[in-house]
C-alpha cells in the first residue's frame, strides 16, 4: 500500500472593492484550465504568510499584506493530497504580470459560481457564496 504525502499549499483571497482575485491554470499545468485562489506549496522552513508572498511576487510581479486565516481544505488528488491554507490578503504594489497562468479575473460574490474551480479551493468559494468571507 502506497500511502500519499500531505503537500501544504497556501492560497490567497485577495479581495478589493467588493471582488475577488482567481487565476486560470495553464493549459500546461496540472489541472489545466480550472480557476483557483493563487498561492503555492510551501517551501521547508517558510511560514505560510512568507510563501504567499514569495508565491504571489512569482507568479504576478504583486506585493501582497496578507491578512486573517481563512481556513484549510484538505482535498485527495491522484497525484498526492494537498493541505491547503488560506489566508485573506489585499494588494500593496505592483501591476499583475501573468508568469504562471492564463487569465485573471476580479469576481464578485454572486458570480463566482459561474468559474470552474481546482477542487481543492471550492470549500473558500462556497464560503465566499455565502458570505462567510466578505469581499
Amino acid at each position: 500500500m502506497h500511502i500519499k504525502k500531505v503537500v501544504p499549499v497556501t492560497a490567497a483571497l485577495i479581495t478589493a472593492s467588493g471582488k475577488v482575485f482567481v487565476a486560470k491554470r495553464k493549459p500546461s499545468a496540472r489541472m489545466p484550465g480550472l480557476w483557483e485562489f493563487p498561492g503555492g506549496k510551501i517551501e521547508k522552513g517558510e511560514t505560510p504568510e512568507a510563501c504567499l508572498k514569495r508565491e504571489l511576487r512569482e507568479e504576478f510581479e504583486i506585493e501582497v499584506e496578507i491578512g486573517p486565516y481563512v481556513g484549510t481544505s484538505v482535498y485527495e488528488y491522484d497525484f498526492g493530497i494537498i493541505e491547503l491554507m488560506a489566508f485573506m490578503a489585499k494588494m500593496a504594489e505592483g501591476d499583475i504580470k501573468l508568469n504562471d497562468h492564463s487569465e485573471v479575473a476580479w469576481v464578485e460574490a454572486e458570480a463566482i459560481g459561474d468559474y470552474e474551480f481546482a477542487p481543492a479551493d471550492i470549500p473558500f468559494v462556497q464560503m465566499i457564496r455565502r458570505g462567510e468571507v466578505a469581499l
